[in-house]
């Protein structure tokens, strides 16, 4: 059965871009009683779980986004993400970062809407 989350147009994650990885986890694990569980991939990751279910992650703002300011993003389920990224070009948005894989996870893109509002769009290898 297909994850609702994973079909397309659902919002399927939420991500903290952080300079400060330590003071966020501090924060968000003693104002909703997440635990934290650290991963090093590719690079350093942590995931937000409540009850063992993982609901969100936090890093530290890579450097391709330096300067940004520290924000939480959504990741929104698409089937094709080359072709959902065209297909927001096309409709006057912006690709604000170029189709790449997570190990494991999927191949996701971010975009901006005409208005310039963020967002990751992101198919993964696995819907269930």
């Amino acid at each position: 059965m297909l994850n609702p989350m994973k079909q397309h147009g659902a919002f399927s994650w939420n991500e903290l871009l952080t300079t400060d990885i330590e003071g966020a986890k501090a924060f968000y694990s003693q104002m909703f009683n997440w635990q934290l569980d650290d991963i090093n991939n590719e690079m350093p990751y942590t995931l937000a779980k409540i009850d063992g279910k993982e609901i969100a992650g936090m890093m530290t703002t890579p450097p391709e986004a330096k300067g940004m300011p520290p924000m939480w993003g959504g990741y929104v389920t698409v089937d094709d993400v080359e072709a959902s990224a065209k297909q927001a070009e096309d409709l006057g948005g912006k690709i604000l970062m170029e189709a790449r894989d997570i190990p494991e996870v999927g191949r996701f893109c971010v975009i901006a809407d005409p208005q310039g509002a963020m967002l990751t769009i992101i198919t993964y290898f696995n819907q269930t």
